[in-house]
């Protein structure tokens, strides 16, 4: 096992990614797209390296690469558009068969390789190649098909994303093919866990040139990933460079009122309760397929079979679209702290428009200042704060963590504050 050398806080990874969110969240009111690799073609290389946990411990694992790249964890995403021929080759460079599956694709062939149980693989040094039609568009998994319970556990896993026909950045950012799915940002969730023991035992096997055996009815996961990282490495900056194998980050920063897709993937062998603190989510698709009643385009009625949760609970390699809003609705007082005579904001709730914040707070000798607290309850303020108190809420933004609600899985490696957590951070919206 390599460990690293790294000294780091949970508490100062925390803030650093706050502050930097919080500095982000002063520019326009840009999108945010999924980071990936855009298609229709792809070239993945299967290959060994070393992913940092949040509390200074380094795991040997397998990964997908791009091309010639690093391998990452989880491997890049890839987005294509509905109806497009996807063509992807895999080039090998493990010591053992690997090949890739994509559940929810049709018509997939193969070519190249060696056979194996469930697809065609590319032996130690070897390439295969698969081409299929993205028909259907939705949010999908792909892994490796070789011994799956061990290669999915090492790292050779990632997420498809098909983009539905006419989608456009800009114009028509849709999930689907319906009016319904459409929003204003996406978010990816790829969730999963890993046994560091097995992670040592095929390490100690590759380096002695032994043969990859491993009793996986022993496994017991001790990190579990958002994205590939463990929190609160969760929050820092996307394509940081400290974490080379681990370029996606989780951190969820949207405007108050905007319409937020929620793309959770369940990358890998347990389920996972996504606790979304906030507000509920729609979901909308599952697996790949548009909750409607009309089929996939949704006809007149959309996702009718659309339903609230506060909880995504998912499953091994299921998938879920979900529509994701914060507006202040129904907290029973005006989150920006308006008069009745202001004017109202369109994404403003207009029942609670000008209801004054419901206590008083005590004098500030009185009080515990957070480092996020803005030294304002009101959304988008900033007020006086004592020397050295808070600070690190620029913009005076509300924060909520979203994590997995087993308890366990909020810990790396037995240490508390971690593990399957990230943060959603909501700023005021520009036209306050």
């Amino acid at each position: 096992m390599k460990r690293s050398t790294k000294n780091t806080t949970l508490l100062m990874a925390c803030i650093l990614g706050f502050v930097a969110a919080c500095s982000n969240a002063r520019s326009a009111h840009a999108v945010h797209d999924v980071d990936g690799v855009t298609g229709p073609n792809f070239t993945f290389t299967a290959k060994s390296g070393y992913l940092s946990t949040a509390e200074g411990n380094s795991v040997y694992f397998w990964g997908f690469a791009n091309a010639s790249g690093l391998a990452q964890y989880p491997g890049p995403t890839m987005i294509v558009i509905q109806g497009q021929l996807v063509k992807v080759t895999l080039n090998n460079e493990l010591p053992v068969p690997v090949s890739m599956i994509f559940p929810g694709q049709q018509g997939i062939r193969s070519q190249g390789g060696i056979q194996g149980t469930i697809a065609r693989q590319a032996a130690p040094g070897g390439s295969v190649q698969y081409t299929f039609v993205a028909t259907q568009p939705g949010t999908y998994i792909y892994e490796s098909g070789s011994q799956p319970d061990l290669q999915t556990e090492m790292g050779l896993v990632g997420a498809l994303i098909v983009r539905p026909t006419g989608y456009h950045p800009v114009t028509n950012r849709k999930a689907y093919a319906h009016s319904d799915s459409t929003y204003e940002h996406e978010f990816l969730y790829v969730l999963s866990e890993m046994d560091e023991n097995i992670h040592d035992q095929v390490e100690e096997q590759v380096k002695t040139g032994k043969p990859i055996q491993v009793d996986m009815t022993k496994r017991w996961p001790v990190y579990w990933f958002i994205n590939g990282r463990t929190g609160p490495d969760t929050v820092l900056p996307a394509n940081a460079p400290w974490l080379p194998h681990q370029p996606y980050d989780a951190l969820t920063m949207i405007h108050a009122g905007d319409v937020t897709l929620m793309r959770v993937v369940g990358a890998g062998r347990d389920s996972h309760p996504f606790h979304h603190h906030g507000n509920h989510a729609k979901v909308i698709a599952r697996d790949g397929r548009y909750l409607s009643t009309a089929g996939q385009t949704g006809g007149t009625v959309g996702a009718d079979l659309a339903y609230h949760v506060f909880t995504i609970p998912s499953s091994p390699g299921s998938t879920y679209d979900a529509l994701f809003s914060w507006t202040g609705e129904k907290l029973g007082w005006d989150v920006y702290g308006h008069s009745p005579e202001d004017p109202l904001a369109p994404h403003e709730y207009a029942e609670d428009h000008g209801k004054p914040f419901p206590v008083k707070l005590p004098p500030d000798q009185d009080l515990t200042f957070g480092q996020m607290y803005s030294g304002s309850p009101f959304l988008g303020s900033l007020g006086t704060l004592p020397p050295g108190e808070g600070g690190f809420n620029p913009v005076g933004g509300f924060m909520y963590m979203w994590h997995s609600h087993a308890e366990k899985e909020l810990c790396n490696n037995n240490i508390f504050g971690g593990g399957m957590m990230t943060f959603l951070l909501i700023a005021a919206h520009p036209t306050h």
